[in-house]
């Protein structure tokens, strides 16, 4: 599969590179369907808002011609943008002539179970929480620590994904999605205002949903409101929609909402 460091074909990175040291640098996992991006645009715009509040001067028309390059070359599959401060030496104050590396490399589609889709998942009730730090919330920054370590919490393959609460025991989101609760027919997704990833199937689905008349609403969320949830699934980028239909001994039904919501989203994702 392709690896484009700096938009040409590489496969050596060198080891002053900021990413590498200190994770200082943004990421962007993006589906690629027959060369065509999975919502370009709003992958963009986070990266642009993650450039600017970890002052990384990225050139984003740049990367935009990259990545549309990129996916013409890999046609389909999971494309995986990776964008670091660059170059620096020893210690953490940035480099005031800091020049942005661009890393992109290519994998084929998940082969995620249709089941997942179809019939719902089980989560696993991550021990490890999700640390609050407003001035990274929301980013796909490049230290994921906290989701290695909850990811490491079960080999149980009857558990999808794992749900990771904050340390103050809101829930937040999964390990590698955002999450989602019905209740009273209203769409209720939790505030990533102190930790958690700004999901970009997330924000679609917003959008999607509100457009087709559903209420909905972003807050701060506990386990007591998501326990009398009618209906709970995730959401990323690569897969859509899964129902979720367990977590440890409580239960929810694949509801009328969640088949809805995968239904707008059919021109985004593989069937």
């Amino acid at each position: 599969m392709p690896v484009w460091i700096d938009g040409r074909p590489a496969a050596l990175l060198p080891v002053t590179d900021r990413g590498l040291a200190y994770g200082d640098g943004l990421f962007e996992t993006i589906a690629v369907r027959q060369g065509h991006i999975a919502l370009l645009e709003r992958h963009l715009q986070r990266l642009g808002e993650g450039a600017r509040r970890l002052a990384l001067p990225l050139d984003l028309a740049l990367v935009r011609s990259e990545l549309l390059a990129f996916a013409g070359e890999l046609g389909h599959g999971v494309a995986k943008l990776i964008v670091t401060r660059g170059d620096g030496q020893r210690g953490y104050a940035p480099p005031a002539d800091a020049h942005c590396r661009r890393i992109l490399s290519g994998n084929p589609p998940p082969a995620y179970p249709v089941g997942h889709r179809l019939d719902g998942i089980r989560l696993h009730p991550c021990a490890t929480r999700l640390a609050e730090q407003p001035l990274l919330a929301g980013l796909k920054h490049l230290n994921r620590l906290e989701q290695v370590l909850a990811r490491a919490e079960w080999q149980d393959p009857a558990c999808a994904e794992g749900l990771m609460c904050d340390s103050s025991g809101r829930v937040i989101e999964g390990v590698f999605s955002n999450l989602f609760m019905v209740r009273g027919g209203e769409l209720l997704t939790p505030s990533l205002a102190r930790c958690g990833v700004a999901g970009v199937m997330r924000a679609e689905i917003l959008v999607r949903a509100a457009a087709a008349g559903v209420a909905t609403r972003i807050g701060d969320l506990d386990c007591a409101e998501l326990l009398a949830a009618d209906e709970v699934f995730l959401c990323n980028s690569q897969y859509g929609i899964w129902p979720v239909v367990a977590l440890d001994c409580h239960r929810w039904p694949v509801g009328e909402l969640t088949r809805k919501l995968q239904g707008l989203l059919v021109d985004l994702v593989d069937a």
